[in-house]
């Protein structure tokens, strides 16, 4: 299962950044911005708005699957890692400049994830190992409630 989860963040992230990322590309090659149906053939001729609609629906259906199986506490913190992704892609494609602020918040980020993950494996374990020492081990179907 846990590979599973590897692969299925993996991809959601994937499909996030690929997102933003043709967002950001179709929207250099759609300028100048004006309201007119040209603007919108030149938006629409363009094949990065393209991959944006493919991100957007891979992400969909990934968050989808994976809402289906992961918990969702880490599940929700782990969507956010697209944050990260994206600002260190823009720094490499666009030259965009990150302060120390965007540094923190991914850190921040990050941990969080981290903390969430670790928290639900010892909080998984320890209702294990709860059941296991109940008396309810083993007598599951059937009722020691006395019938009136």
């Amino acid at each position: 299962m846990r590979r599973f989860y590897t692969i299925g963040f993996l991809l959601l992230v994937i499909f996030d950044t690929l997102a933003q990322l043709s967002f950001k590309f179709a929207g250099e090659h759609a300028l100048p911005l004006e309201f007119s149906s040209s603007w919108l053939v030149r938006v629409f001729g363009e094949p990065w708005i393209y991959g944006a609609l493919a991100g957007y629906v891979g992400a969909f259906f990934a968050w989808m699957t994976l809402l289906k199986h992961a918990p969702i506490g880490p599940a929700f913190a782990a969507s956010h890692l697209e944050i990260v992704t994206v600002m260190v892609c823009s720094y490499v494609l666009f030259d965009e400049n990150i302060a120390w602020p965007q540094v923190a918040g991914a850190f921040c980020i990050f941990s969080g994830i981290v903390c969430l993950a670790f928290g639900k494996e010892r909080d998984a374990s320890s209702i294990e190992s709860a059941y296991e020492r109940s008396d309810f081990s083993g007598t599951l179907g059937s009722s020691n409630v006395e019938k009136v």
